[in-house]
């Protein structure tokens, strides 16, 4: 068709100037150029949609890591922006009972003298329930009890129906058990965190150590001494007890224990210059983690709190006195003929074996009682009181356990003649056994009346003592010049050195010559003293053939450092014993056995090369010659005699 014929705008146009002939053009329809246009502007906008989207998911991913990786809230915060409820601080039947404080200090470790731990608190959770936002308690009771399959779970249904917003459901929870129930997704159930009171050593000085409460507070023992320091401040508490030593000694008690069939025991062993105690075992005794569920007879530490006439381990008081007062000298005799006090009689167990008047020497060797209340009654009844009261016998025995007791003695109005010469020997009144081993002590150490403690004095007790100085031991410091010399003991001095020595003598020879032979422990050069006391009855009066058998002693006698005292409690007798349930047949050879044992463990070894020349410088006479200028007394000399009212034993020769 000729392009006349076509319309104009059909019409071939000619080419624009500068361009070629021939070139073709590309031209596009309206309708194809808006649509390309829509294109752009749809890519355009998706575009930023998606940098939009991009954008919050970069700030949500940013949030969420600044607040679970950089700067996590606190467990506390988390629990008040949810609106947590309040946690009563006690009570385990859910009653509300006041604000809660979240503990903000756990209680701290306590340690023997070597860093062993004995108390030690171990990270626990409370599981709490708010049943007004459970929707299915049945339900929850159920997952619950597969995490915790000691759950009652009628009683936890019960207590989630509750019309409350607070009810406990488990206590002392691990932290497996935590997540584990987390992990459940029960809503309306809650986690406080806690702690709970573990001692991985159990059984091992469980009444010293007590027992803390549901609220981790102390009620007995250390524990409970000790509590505002142990809440206060994290550092680990030291105390002087020696798990090994305790092991040791705790083993050979349950020995001697089962053995004579006795009731309880209980033995001590203490530092006799510092007044450290290295041990301490009550038997029977119990799991500390199970203080709660524990026997009272368990619980009961006899070594404090247990109250026993201490027999013959007091003749040490009477001969002590009598010598440091100067009213009697080795040297003197004593009669050992029974005494008719009204219808009582004082008399030893057998008199075949010792004359009827001994020296003073031989009166402890043998323990005679008769002879110990003429001693008694040369001091009188003032000076005697003095001299107890003095040692400490008339008061608690000042150690940091709130059990200790207060002994039983006579009213000082009836402290007639009968009670001068019964507590002479060691009857009519009632001491805990730490009272003995303290008296022992101060007799050997060169007469200064040591304060026990158990805290190591290798820490310092300002912090963890009480304002009472009569409860506050004082520490040592070896001096910089002597790193290792023996500290020096601390406290009054009630016996000269001299005294002191005599009586180290007397002790020695009491087990080599006198009732304390089976205490000997070959290379240790103990001395002691043995003590059996009839029992008394429930009814007040004395149990025949039932006794508390006691041995007190010291070892090494030429060098004085650990007091060892045993007892056993109505033991019975065995074919070894012959029949006997004293003292000298029961707690001397578990002495024994004790030292031999521990001796090496304090770093103190058997010394037999040189055992010939220790005991000649330790050795006493039984009978010990009058000196020169000195009239005895004794046969024709007894000041109470009314032979000799007219020329007493005083003039004209010297008895000071």
């Amino acid at each position: 068709m000729p392009s006349d014929a076509l319309p104009p705008s059909d019409r071939p146009q000619a080419p624009k100037s500068g361009q070629q002939k021939g070139a073709r053009t590309s031209v596009l329809p309206k309708s194809a150029k808006r649509q390309r246009v829509t294109l752009d502007q749809m890519h355009a906008r998706l575009l930023g949609v998606g940098m939009g989207f991009l954008v919050i998911y970069g700030a949500v991913a940013l949030k969420a890591t600044f607040a679970t990786v950089l700067m996590p809230m606190a467990p506390e915060k988390r629990q008040i922006a949810s609106q947590v409820p309040e946690i009563p601080k006690s009570d385990p039947h859910g009653a509300i009972s006041g604000d809660f404080v979240l503990p903000s200090v756990k209680r701290a470790t306590i340690t023997d003298r070597n860093g062993q731990a004995l108390a030690i608190s171990l990270p626990v959770a409370q599981v709490y329930a708010n049943p007004m936002e459970l929707i299915d308690p049945e339900d929850a009771a159920k997952k619950l009890r597969q995490v915790l399959p000691q759950l009652d779970e009628a009683e936890t249904v019960r207590r989630l129906s509750l019309k409350k917003q607070f009810v406990y459901i488990a206590r002392d929870i691990s932290p497996v058990q935590e997540i584990a129930i987390n992990n459940l997704g029960i809503p309306g159930i809650y986690f406080e965190p806690g702690e709970r009171r573990h001692y991985p050593l159990g059984r091992t000085a469980a009444q010293v150590m007590g027992g803390v409460d549901i609220d981790d507070h102390g009620v007995a023992g250390v524990e409970r001494y000790f509590d505002q320091r142990l809440n206060s401040d994290r550092t680990p508490l030291r105390l002087s007890l020696d798990v090994r030593i305790q092991a040791v000694v705790r083993d050979e008690l349950q020995a001697a224990q089962d053995n004579f069939s006795a009731i309880g025991a209980c033995a001590i062993v203490m530092d006799v210059r510092t007044g450290e105690v290295i041990a301490m075992v009550s038997l029977p005794d119990f799991d500390a983690n199970d203080f709660g569920h524990a026997p009272n007879d368990a619980r009961f530490n006899r070594a404090v709190t247990g109250m026993y006439e201490p027999g013959s381990t007091y003749k040490l008081q009477t001969a002590a006195m009598a010598l440091q007062l100067g009213v009697a000298h080795i040297w003197d005799k004593f009669s050992t003929i029974p005494i008719h006090v009204g219808r009582f009689k004082i008399s030893d167990i057998r008199t075949d074996h010792f004359a009827p008047w001994l020296s003073l020497t031989a009166v402890m060797a043998y323990s005679s009682n008769p002879a110990a209340a003429h001693i008694a009654l040369d001091v009188g009844a003032q000076r005697q009181q003095e001299w107890l009261r003095n040692m400490g016998f008339f008061d608690r025995v000042p150690i940091q356990l709130p059990e200790a007791g207060r002994p039983i003695v006579p009213s000082v109005r009836n402290w007639g003649i009968s009670t001068v010469m019964t507590v002479g020997f060691g009857h009519g009144m009632a001491e805990p056994p730490l009272s003995i081993v303290r008296g022992t002590a101060a007799t050997v150490n060169g007469g200064i009346l040591v304060t026990p403690t158990l805290l190591s004095q290798a820490q310092d007790l300002n912090d963890t003592q009480p304002a009472d100085p009569m409860l506050r031991p004082a520490a040592y410091k070896p001096t910089e010049t002597q790193p290792d010399k023996l500290p020096e003991p601390v406290g009054p001095r009630l016996i000269s050195e001299e005294n002191s020595a005599i009586l180290r003598r007397i002790l020695r020879l009491d087990v080599t010559q006198g009732s304390g032979k089976n205490a000997e422990s070959p290379g240790y050069f103990v001395g002691g003293k043995t003590g059996t006391a009839e029992k008394i009855g429930p009814h007040g009066g004395y149990l025949k053939h039932v006794n508390i058998t006691a041995f007190t002693g010291v070892f090494p006698m030429n060098a004085p450092r650990y007091a060892v005292y045993v007892m056993l409690d109505a033991p019975h007798a065995t074919a070894a014993t012959h029949g006997w349930t004293t003292a000298g047949w029961i707690a001397a050879p578990t002495f024994s056995k004790i030292v031999s044992r521990i001796g090496p463990m304090l770093g103190m070894f058997p010394d037999t090369a040189n055992a010939a020349a220790i005991d000649a410088a330790l050795a006493i006479s039984m009978d010990p010659a009058v000196p020169h200028g000195y009239r005895p007394l004794g046969p024709g000399n007894d000041p109470g005699d009314p032979r000799n009212a007219k020329t007493p034993p005083h003039a004209p020769l010297k008895r000071n």
